[in-house]
């Protein structure tokens, strides 16, 4: 049976994903956050399955304004928790490709640094908190 998101789940998947990368670029601003948001975007884009037609989809990051990292994470860590129980309700097997898809990106997105900093460390650490907390 083929899965119909709706256009408000959509927006959350992508809000969710495109915003753990912001998270994470947000967090190792030291470090060229531009690098940071650039690998892990391109990571994204290759997801595939329902999860790479969505993040595929326009607009991008729509709902990650915020004026600090921390606005940010109030929108964006809850989320990473909704898209993880909409697509475990809807889609099991798309929701192992969403959280593999997304720790692919922060991982992607710190590979031009031999370790993570502290704080995109923590920030990781709390991305996969809220993508487990279903």
């Amino acid at each position: 049976m083929p899965v119909t998101l709706t256009d408000q789940d959509k927006r959350t998947l992508r809000t969710a994903a495109y915003g753990a990368v912001t998270l994470l670029a947000a967090a190792g601003a030291a470090g060229k956050p531009h690098k940071i948001a650039s690998a892990g975007t391109i990571a994204l884009t290759s997801a595939t399955g329902l999860v790479g037609h969505v993040l595929a989809e326009n607009p991008k990051g729509k709902d990650l304004a915020g004026r600090s990292t921390a606005d940010m994470a109030d929108n964006v860590l809850p989320a990473l928790t909704a898209a993880m129980r909409l697509l475990s309700e809807q889609a099991p097997t798309e929701a192992d490709n969403f959280r593999r898809t997304v720790l692919v990106a922060l991982e992607a997105a710190q590979t031009h640094r031999s370790e993570p900093n502290p704080a995109t460390a923590e920030m990781t650490r709390k991305i996969t908190e809220a993508l487990d907390a279903i």
